[in-house]
């Protein structure tokens, strides 16, 4: 399956694109984090703290046992903070 790979925020920065699309047989969004470790060091080091990332699917603010099917987009950024 096809999926959009956002990062924002410091994981775009690791690794050095906001955006690119991604061929993955993940059936959840733990195993795309997996499939991404394993490319390169710049995505190790992106994912090597998931306590310091949210993700959302299709938009939709989810937990990295979240099931991929059907989905088009998956999102990776940092906790939002306000004040």
């Amino acid at each position: 399956m096809a999926l959009n790979v956002l990062y924002f925020a410091w994981v775009r920065e690791r690794i050095g694109e906001p955006r690119e699309k991604v061929e993955t047989q993940a059936a959840t969004v733990m195993e795309l984090i997996e499939e991404l470790r394993a490319r390169e060091e710049r995505y190790a080091m992106a994912f090597s703290d998931l306590s310091a990332l949210r993700v959302a699917v299709d938009q939709e603010l989810t937990e990295f046992d979240a099931a991929l099917d059907g989905a088009r987009e998956v999102a990776f950024f940092p906790p939002m903070t306000g004040g």
